[in-house]
Parts: structure tokens; sequence; C-alpha cells
């Protein structure tokens, strides 16, 4: 057995406290969206505000370039998990360094305060209530940015920080290519749903019925949960909060059992994701995803590609029968339509797969002029509402249907929401190449057998944590970078079903 060089096990000692003090954050902040008393959150500001600093102290000393510098001698394989680990930690080591301390402690007390303010403002949709914190994260993004540098445009640094090797132009290019391929496919898409009732499924669902269905589900795409748990929040999301700890969360219709099922599905492949994952290398970029268009392929590819398959209600309805039996008198044909149905809506969360980039798209543009300093966050609520209702013709009557309803401002997330797009593409493209190199793929799906697609996923994606980079990881699964061409068929694929 090989010894690893001393300044390598100095560094991953040092690397693991780093982990323990931003695990524990996480633990604080799932608390903060889930259980937390309203009371609480300015001493969690300052809990959270004191953890970050510390650990940025501690990534960030003097001795970790000395090590780093050591490490990088030492000629580990590229491929290896050393020598990923000693590439990514210089990559975060290089951005960190720029940020001073005191902004790291600022920036960290003014999201947990921030994502306070949200969570009321969004409750009684009122932007006013958020825009003082919402003009100090963008004021702190802005000065993030310039910290870090950038070559083109302060949107590269952020995007960095979600989508290693990302950069603004080609993103809005990438955009500018989709928009129309969309918008062609958006009428006959209408036209085709026009004939559905929007309220087909509607029922009474009760939430312990939900939360017992939701979990059957979860269990049989392979979310273990001797390490997860289901709780409620105001917005779904995962996060891993130590080793064997992984935390779904989402809310609740009684009268519309597919919102929390359909966010569990999300929820649960980044959870799939985060499960499967190297358990030895937890904590370090060789365990850790690579990206989150990486990891929002997950999300999207067991959401969309898996439960808004007919395969998956041919399986499902009649087990979901057994908990809500109102959908006795449909058809498996006929709860995917409703599932599947295409109609311009104002919540991004629950877009259709047609409409959903549209949605991306404009907060692309929102953040883009927010951080150039285009938009001004007053102006915010109008100009959301105005290119809202030019790109759907809904006019946005309250905050809460507009610039209220997702958490990524509230949390500092500007330069996130691209990877949602891009997790669109990337969850296509992986789609099509597990059913190339599985043919019996689908006939497994339609029987509510998903082993082979998580073993393909898990071998593919989850066990290469972060060895390459976003693009040269889709390159080498799919045998091309990621492109727009499989999405749209698929998307031309739904109007062809039934």
């Amino acid at each position: 057995m090989t010894t690893l060089p001393v300044c390598y096990q100095k560094l991953l000692k040092r690397m693991r406290e780093v982990n323990l003090l931003n695990t524990t954050t996480s633990i604080l902040e799932w608390d903060q969206d889930t259980y937390m008393p309203h009371a609480a959150s300015a001493y969690r500001a300052e809990q959270l505000a004191y953890l970050g600093g510390r650990a940025h102290r501690l990534f960030t000393a003097g001795a970790v370039a000395e090590l780093l510098a050591e490490c990088e001698q030492q000629g580990f394989a590229p491929d290896s998990a050393e020598g990923a680990n000693v590439r990514e930690w210089r990559r975060h080591y290089d951005r960190a360094v720029r940020l001073p301390a005191s902004f790291v402690v600022r920036f960290g007390r003014a999201k947990s305060l921030s994502y306070e303010a949200w969570r009321e403002a969004r409750k009684q949709s009122n932007f006013k209530l958020f825009k003082p914190h919402f003009s100090k994260i963008v004021a702190l993004v802005r000065q993030k940015a310039d910290y870090l540098g950038y070559e083109a445009s302060p949107y590269d640094a952020l995007l960095e920080a979600y989508e290693p090797g990302a950069r603004t132009e080609p993103i809005a290019q990438l955009f500018a290519e989709l928009r129309p391929a969309i918008v062609a496919i958006l009428g006959p898409a209408l036209e085709r749903s026009a004939s559905l009732p929007k309220d087909l499924l509607q029922g009474t669902y009760p939430v312990a019925a939900q939360q017992a269905f939701n979990r059957r589900v979860a269990e049989a795409m392979g979310f273990d949960f001797t390490a997860g748990r289901i709780d409620t929040t105001t917005h779904p999301f995962c996060s891993t909060l130590g080793v064997g700890d992984c935390r779904l969360t989402t809310r609740y219709r009684e009268e519309d059992f597919t919102d929390s099922l359909y966010s569990i599905l999300h929820e649960a492949g980044h959870g799939l994701y985060e499960q499967g994952l190297p358990p030895a290398h937890f904590g370090m970029p060789a365990g850790a995803a690579v990206s989150m268009g990486i990891h929002e392929s997950q999300s999207r590819l067991w959401e969309n590609h898996v439960g808004r398959s007919l395969s998956f209600w041919e399986y499902w309805l009649p087990i979901a029968c057994e908990y809500f039996p109102n959908l006795k008198q449909f058809t498996a044909a006929q709860v995917n339509a409703a599932v599947n149905r295409v109609r311009l809506s104002f919540i991004r969360v629950d877009a259709d797969q047609v409409t959903y980039d549209l949605h991306i798209m404009l907060r692309f543009d929102i953040e883009l002029k927010l951080v150039t300093g285009q938009l001004g966050v007053p102006d915010v609520p109008a100009y959301w509402n105005e290119q809202f209702e030019q790109m759907s013709g809904l006019k946005v009557t309250k905050d809460s249907d507009g610039c209220l309803q997702d958490v990524h401002w509230a949390g500092g997330g500007i330069g996130y929401f691209p990877t949602y797009t891009l997790g669109n593409l990337n969850a296509a493209q992986l789609m099509q190449k597990a059913r190339q190199e599985n043919p019996a793929l689908e006939g497994e799906l339609k029987g509510g057998h998903y082993q082979t697609l998580l073993a393909w996923l898990r071998q593919k994606i989850y066990q290469e944590g972060s060895r390459y980079r976003p693009r040269e990881l889709m390159e080498r699964v799919t045998g091309e970078s990621t492109s727009i061409r499989h999405h749209l068929e698929h998307l031309r694929g739904k109007l062809a079903e039934g």
C-alpha cells in the first residue's frame, strides 16, 4: 500500500476540519429552513456568520498555501482521488483567499437574516418587506464578484461557484438558441393540452397519505431512509448534513398530491446523487458533486424522464389508488396526460417541461442586470412582471407569484439559476445514453424496477465525484459536450405520446 506524502496527509486533515464546520453550518441552515422558531433568527444569523468565518479562516490560512504548493509538486495522476482533491482545493483556495474573512462573516449574517425576511415577505406577498435585505444581498454579491475577479462579466465570478468553467456569454448564447426552439414547441403543446381540464386530478389528498406514498416511491427509486429523511418546508430542497445524513424536504397541498410527489421525485434525484458519492472521500472534492448543472440533471432526470412517463403511471397508479381512492376513476394515460399538461403558469417549480426553461431565462436576465447595475433592486418587481407578461401573456398580480417565489436570491445564490437549464439538457442527454447502453431499461422502468438505471448513474456519474470537470464528465459519459438537441427531442417526443 502506497503511503501518501506527508504534505497531502496534513492538507487532508485540515480540509476535514473545514468540512466539519461546513456540515455543522448545514445542520443549522436545515433547521432554519424547517423547524426553527422565527424569534431565533437573529441569533441563528450570528451562529452561521461565526461558523462561516471560522471555516474561511481555516481554509485560507498561510499553511494551506504552502501545503497546496507542495502537494502540486507530487505528481498525482489528474484523475486520481488525490489529483482531483488537490486540483479542486487549489481552485477553491484561489477564490476564497480573495475574500476577506470580515466579508465572509458579513455575507453569512446577511444571508441568514435575508432568508427570514423573504419567508415572511413571501407569506404576505409583499416585496417591500424583503427589499432592504435583498438590496444588501445584491450589494454584497457585486462586491464578492469584484473581490473574486473576472475577465468579461462580474456574473462569471458567480457562475463559477456553481458550474466550474461556465461563463456568461456562452450561457447567453445557449439561451438565445434554446428560446426560439422552445417557443416553436410551445404552440402545438398548448394546443394539444387545451382540451385537458386543468383541475382534472384535483381532489382531497390527506397529507399523511401523501407522505406515505411519496416515501414508497422514493424507496423504490433507491433512496436509503436509514441514511435520510423527508421534512416539510416553504421551498423544497435537498441537503447533506454529514455521512449517512441526507435530508429531503417538500411542501403539501391537500387538493393536489402531484405538487409534493414531483418535488420528492426531484429532491430524491438530488439525494440519490448525494448517497451515491464515494463515502471514503466524503466532504472532499473526490467525494463531492462536480457541479450544480450535473446535480440538477439528476433531479430533472428522475422527476421528468422517469416520473412523467406513461410507464411510471402504468406501474404506480394502482398503488397510488391505495392511498388516494379518488384516482380510481382515471387511467394511467389520463394521469400521465395531466402531469404533462403544458400551460403557461406563474410558478417555476410548478412549470411543465416545455415552459420551464423560459422561467430560468427570465431569472438569468434579471440576475445579470442586477449584477451589472442595469437594474436596481426597487425595480425588480415591475421589471419581472413586465417581462413575464411579455413572455407568457399572464399578468402577475401578487409578488408571491412573481419575484418572491424562489428562495435562491434570499440565500445569496445569484448565479445558480442557469444550472437548472443545464440540468435539463444534461438529463435528456444522459437518459438517452442510459437507454442506448441498457436496451432492456424501458421494460424495467415499466415494471417499477429502477436498479439498472440507478446502477448506471452510480457508475457513470456518482462514483466519479469531482474527478472530472462537468464538460469532460459529459463527454466521457455521452461522447459529446452538453447539447440542446436531446432535450428538444425529448420535448417533441412528449407531444407524440398518447
